[in-house]
């Protein structure tokens, strides 16, 4: 497949046509179709737990140990975009983020150190992980389901092995605030402006862009709407979670991954070289690409992402256990399908993975308020998931 969805991902129209139809293709983008309904999903998701619980899951302080439990999920589907748009997958991602956490405590007990010299030493095992596993899967040219399903049962191991199946307390009391601590509200009000203005930002460098590129750029109304809508949201957001406590740093963590991981896949060669290795990786060879390079990458940044989450992991429980972190690669890889990443490579967006993620956080939130027994939990994600999937196949073939 053509992957000029590579070059805008952020918005990319799969055709050019002129006149209305080609205005209403690009103003109602797949990109932006789905990042819509999947709002709406989410708002509907909401709705029905807010009814069920007797406005229980609406409360802001619900709504704060919701996000909080959106920060690890949505920083490890950052990541897991970028994997899964060179069309390969990381299954090794549950069980690397309680080897990350585990280290990152471990190196608190055993040596006392301190913040710092912790947090980089949780970092290092994720980064130097996931070269590992990228080096395995580009240059090696072991298949990455393979590398990865290794990976899962084998740093599950290591984690069990150097805690001697014992679950480690964190000594540092500012470790511990990475995953508990909340942002003043008058620090959320400044990030929320701040916020905004990366959006407007954000939204005209691509209307720039467009403009470069000699393809037409987004109407004025929409130019209003993808600024005026995601601020909107943020504002409503903030305001929320600062009639609670404010906003929780793991929260603020992950908003910054999710910027930086949006500016490098929408505006960056970093980004355009992704699509494209995964879209049609012949193609971008003989273009003169390194798509095992990128792949190395790819896995490289995931490893150091799930490092980040393995650190918040531990810091909010304020402990590091040899199984913390099971299935969370089952909700990293069903956040970015259901955001729309395609798991036969070349499209998806950081945006769309996060959605995703909050709605996977929604469900399991609400389904535990609620009582759902763990099982019928586990049936629900897990079709879920199977319904995103063939969601994106035949969208494929319609293509």
């Amino acid at each position: 497949m053509s992957n000029r969805a590579g070059m805008l991902p952020m918005d990319s129209p799969s055709g050019t046509a002129a006149g209305g139809a080609g205005k209403r293709q690009r103003f109602f983008s797949p990109s932006v179709i789905r990042s819509f309904s999947l709002v709406v999903a989410i708002a509907a998701v909401w709705a029905i737990f807010a009814a069920v619980t007797n406005g229980v899951f609406i409360e802001p302080r619900n709504l704060s140990n919701l996000m909080r439990q959106t920060a690890v999920t949505g920083i490890l589907a950052v990541g897991m975009v970028m994997v899964i748009v060179t069309a390969e997958i990381d299954l090794s991602v549950g069980s690397l983020v309680g080897l990350s956490g585990m280290a990152a405590v471990v190196a608190q007990t055993v040596v006392h150190a301190g913040l710092v010299t912790s947090v980089l030493i949780g970092l290092a095992v994720g980064f130097a992980i996931g070269a590992l596993q990228g080096c395995l899967t580009a240059y090696a040219r072991i298949p990455s389901f393979i590398v990865t399903l290794g990976g899962l049962l084998a740093w599950r191991g290591v984690a069990q092995g150097i805690s001697s199946g014992s679950t480690y307390p964190v000594e540092i009391p500012s470790f511990t605030a990475l995953g508990q601590a909340y942002a003043s509200p008058r620090l959320g009000i400044i990030l929320t402006i701040l916020a905004a203005a990366g959006i407007a930002w954000l939204v005209l460098r691509g209307r720039m862009l467009q403009k470069r590129h000699g393809l037409e750029p987004w109407s004025a109304v929409g130019v209003v709407i993808r600024i005026v809508v995601p601020s909107m949201l943020i504002v409503a957001f903030v305001v929320t979670l600062n009639a609670y406590a404010g906003v929780p740093i793991p929260v603020l963590i992950l908003v910054v991954i999710a910027l930086a991981g949006s500016f490098l896949m929408a505006n960056t060669t970093f980004g355009r070289r992704l699509y494209a290795s995964g879209g049609n990786p012949e193609a971008a060879r003989l273009s003169g690409i390194n798509v095992r390079g990128q792949i190395l990458l790819a896995f490289c940044v995931m490893g150091l992402l799930s490092g980040v989450a393995g650190i918040i992991y531990a810091a909010r429980l304020a402990s590091a256990a040899p199984d913390a972190g099971t299935l969370l690669e089952l909700d990293a890889i069903a956040a970015c399908v259901i955001g729309g990443t395609s798991l036969m490579g070349g499209r998806g967006t950081v945006l769309g993975a996060c959605l995703g993620a909050l709605f996977m956080a929604s469900l399991d939130n609400g389904m535990s308020l609620k009582d759902v027994p763990d099982f019928v939990q586990n049936i629900v994600k897990g079709g879920i998931l199977v319904l995103a999937v063939g969601l994106d196949v035949f969208a494929r073939r319609r293509d």
